[in-house]
């Protein structure tokens, strides 16, 4: 099965050792995603540029939010969880991916969420 690593913008690849995200047939797996740039916002403006940059990376594999079937937010603090729900649910909100929301210390002290996606391109 063909594999394609598509890169990203994020300053920790290098370092870490990982693609933005990584097509292997019609599944899409979409790393860890910080809201690079984006350090001192409020936790939705970070769920938003997070999720811009998850959608840029999903085009470049060919897929779209409305193929994603899986998302995995990070929280850094339980008290974010209503207003990054929020903007989560602006995106997916028809869409209704399986969720999970996990409360962990994140690699960037000043970002409030990282998400993960999981995405299927139905064969045309």
């Amino acid at each position: 099965m063909l594999r394609t690593n598509i890169p990203g913008t994020s300053p920790y690849e290098p370092i870490i050792g990982f693609s933005r995200a990584v097509r292997i047939g019609n599944h899409v797996y979409v790393s860890g995603t910080g809201p690079v740039g984006a350090e001192d916002a409020s936790p939705a403006e970070q769920t938003r540029v997070a999720l811009n940059i998850i959608r840029n990376a999903l085009e470049k594999a060919g897929a779209g939010f409305e193929h994603v079937y899986r998302t995995r937010m990070f929280l850094a603090r339980v008290e974010d969880w209503e207003e990054i729900g929020r903007a989560h649910g602006e995106v997916f909100g028809e869409i209704l991916p399986a969720a999970t929301m996990v409360v962990a210390p994140l690699l960037n002290p000043k970002w409030h969420v990282e998400i993960e996606a999981d995405a299927y391109i139905p064969e045309a």
